[in-house]
């Protein structure tokens, strides 16, 4: 059996129309829509740690990255995007080199620049990988540079924040874009059109396994116009960039463009995917081939007052993640399953399916037999990290606090609006039960700079005054 593993950076959950729609309405998706109706759709899937390489790492090799001993990473030419910002430890073998010993043919096709920088590791095992460069910052272009007059229409005044950051974010974006006239030009076109290239090119192949990596729709939200326009038509100063602060001194107008240009991309994800799906029905692959569809995490825009994504506080929109499964002539079409799974499960699921015995370090749980049988699993809670912070969820609370058990955070999921009013004070004993979970399961204690960089990081309005204690 061949296997397609496809990740979609930033993807919302509540943007696939399967899940249902998002606060500003709903977002086209038929191509999403239909592979759903013939997969397993996961009802509650989440991340293990965050965001986009951590994440990445947990998927690609079925263990936990959280607590990030050894995580603090300082490399040159990279930035500190969060801690376990890093490459594979070079003892962790990956998905792609255990499949590959095993016969398979693999391949990676991505945009996602982090993985491909001179510091990190990400290809290590596949046969043939290929770099779809240009996006964010990625220097791919190093002129002409953005005039005045294209950064005033690209980075709207409200938007650019105290210094030079923004603006010069905003130029490498737009520079790399250059000579993009047609939509097969744009990132998420390419990359699954070349996934689709390699299906054609691999056809002798016994069995393979391959990953394709879609940035979009991660920001900077870039589109042709047309997809922008199928959620709003009004014309004036673009908005693609995500400022990662508060919206209340956002005027409703680029709001609104914000949400329309994300829902453009999504939109033309979904178009693209469609694509690669129809390549895989004219190449004879959907009878013996499983496809995995997921997301890395969401994305806040607008909601609770909030442009961006961060771990503390956490929220639903960012993360919730889609998890469905096509397997097969589309067996098991329809299921649906509410237990809780995780990122690295999807490591443990590919390596049962090829019949290939994991490593005995794997942290990853197979939650086939489970899902098909509408049986609970063996998860009682997830654990999911993002710098500082860690999140704990079971079927009746969130609690989202700092790893030095400060800042708590604590919401009832049986209620309407769970996430309006913090609980930690009247239930503290629930806090430290769900605190007891989190060391629990970071097998180890926290690591001392991990501690004191919960530390120095303010608490979130509203949490209780009160340490959580294990």
């Amino acid at each position: 059996m061949n296997i397609i593993l496809i990740i979609f950076d930033s993807l919302r959950k509540d943007c696939v129309g399967v899940y249902g729609s998002p606060p500003w309405g709903k977002i086209h998706t038929p191509h999403f829509d239909a592979f759903a109706k013939e997969s397993l759709v996961m009802e509650r899937a989440f991340p293990e740690s965050l965001p986009t390489l951590p994440a990445r790492r947990a998927i690609y090799t079925g263990r936990r990255v959280y607590p990030f001993h050894n995580g603090d990473f300082h490399l040159k030419g990279d930035f500190i995007g969060a801690p376990g910002w890093g490459p594979i430890p070079e003892d962790q073998p990956t998905l792609a080199e255990i499949l590959s010993e095993n016969g398979y043919r693999t391949g990676l096709i991505a945009d996602v620049y982090h993985m491909f920088k001179p510091s990190k590791n990400y290809w290590r095992g596949f046969d043939q990988w290929t770099f779809l460069r240009g996006q964010e910052k990625d220097p791919t272009r190093s002129g002409p540079g953005l005039t005045q007059e294209q950064i005033d229409y690209w980075l709207p005044e409200e938007m650019r924040g105290r210094g030079k950051a923004r603006i010069e974010f905003i130029q490498q974006c737009i520079m790399n874009m250059h000579d993009r006239t047609r939509e097969e030009d744009y990132f998420a076109p390419r990359v699954l059109k070349e996934a689709a290239l390699w299906l054609e090119q691999n056809q002798d192949a016994d069995k393979f396994f391959l990953t394709v990596e879609s940035f979009d729709p991660h920001e900077p939200w870039l589109a042709p116009p047309h997809y922008r326009k199928m959620y709003l038509k009004d014309e004036g100063p673009e908005q693609v960039f995500s400022v990662y602060m508060n919206t209340d001194e956002l005027s409703k107008a680029l709001l609104a463009r914000t949400r329309a240009n994300y829902s453009g991309v999504v939109t033309m994800c979904d178009r693209w995917f469609g694509h690669f799906m129809e390549s895989m029905r004219v190449l004879g692959l959907l009878d013996n081939t499983m496809v995995i569809f997921t997301s890395d995490h969401g994305h806040s825009i607008g909601d609770r007052n909030y442009l961006g994504k961060r771990g503390y506080p956490s929220t639903p929109e960012v993360f919730d993640v889609p998890l469905m499964i096509r397997f097969p002539r589309a067996e098991n079409a329809g299921y649906t399953s509410d237990m809780f799974v995780q990122h690295h499960d999807i490591t443990a699921l590919i390596l049962e399916k090829a019949d290939v015995k994991p490593p005995p370090e794997i942290d990853g749980i197979s939650f086939l037999e489970n899902a098909l049988r509408s049986k609970p699993g063996r998860r009682e809670h997830v654990t999911i990290a993002w710098g500082s912070a860690v999140t704990v969820i079971t079927d009746k609370w969130w609690l989202n606090c700092k790893v030095d058990g400060s800042g708590v955070l604590l919401y009832d999921l049986r209620t309407d609006r769970p996430h309006d009013e913090n609980l930690a004070d009247k239930h503290r004993g629930v806090v430290n039960d769900l605190f007891i979970r989190a060391k629990k399961d970071a097998k180890v204690d926290f690591p001392d700079w991990l501690v004191s960089l919960a530390g120095s990081h303010a608490d979130a309005p509203g949490c209780s005054d009160l340490a959580a204690r294990a």
